[in-house]
């Protein structure tokens, strides 16, 4: 039971389809995740390993906390840029090898930070569905430069061709800091009508817009409610995160 469980605003219960939060690991340790789980569990939907993080941690560690999380009923997944490291070195088939040993039921697929074709990324998002799988995948470039040169347009292309061909959720690149790629300024400030475009021509409970900042999950939740899908959240933000989809916080209080 909850403090002032009467004034607390209900929304979908795990598992969940839509109002996902995806929360970034960057290398917690055991106990502190942990901990944080057995708080926070029930607003967590995705636990990502960001990057290569776990590249340089002890393997049984790794394990330990993949199981854990997944006993909260929350989905661990590596991180897209560790798939791009195996691309790059020749290593996709030791790194789906890997990944099962360890106990991930979940990957990211992306090529942010590689120059792998899109005929290749979806190669292998059909080929992680056909090992059973779930397959998050990203769109979009980790360079701004790079991510600039790709069209509202072109990203609806792609965000469709990669569900079509398999994966289970879309995500919205928008790096850790949130400023400058794809749907955001150099500030951080969420552009408008590319948003708008983009949710006219992609199915919304698909999709995961990453929003690592207190602002951007504001828009998002007052744009399209409680029950949209976040990502790249950090773990010191989950529990104000959930408070701005009920509701519980000034910004969004009597909004949502």
């Amino acid at each position: 039971m909850k403090c002032f469980e009467f004034l607390l605003p209900q929304r979908e219960n795990k598992p969940r389809k839509k109002g996902c939060t995806m929360v970034l690991d960057k290398g917690l340790g055991f106990e502190t995740a942990k901990s944080l789980m057995e708080i926070m569990e029930e607003y967590v939907d995705f636990l990502k390993f960001g990057w290569g993080t776990i590249i340089v941690h002890d393997k049984e560690i790794i394990e330990r906390k993949v199981e854990m999380y997944k006993s909260f009923d929350i989905i661990p997944y590596t991180g897209g840029t560790l798939f791009e490291i195996a691309y790059i070195n020749n290593k996709i088939p030791e790194f789906f090898k890997e990944v099962t040993s360890i106990g991930f039921e979940a990957i990211e697929i992306s090529d942010g930070s590689t120059d792998m074709t899109e005929e290749e990324k979806v190669d292998y998002i059909k080929e992680a569905k056909e090992k059973g799988f779930y397959v998050l995948s990203e769109v979009g470039k980790k360079d701004p430069e790079a991510d600039a040169g790709i069209t509202v347009d072109k990203r609806i292309e792609l965000i469709n061709a990669e569900l079509k061909d398999g994966s289970d959720k879309v995500i919205i690149e928008a790096r850790e800091g949130g400023k400058n790629i794809g749907i955001y300024d150099e500030k951080g400030t969420a552009k408008e009508e590319e948003v708008d475009y983009l949710l006219k021509n992609i199915p919304e409970e698909k999709i995961i817009w990453e929003a690592p900042n207190k602002d951007q999950q504001i828009y998002f939740v007052l744009k399209l409610g409680k029950e949209v899908n976040l990502g790249n959240i950090s773990t010191k933000d989950i529990t104000s995160l959930e408070t701005i989809r009920r509701g519980l916080k000034g910004d969004t209080i009597y909004k949502v």
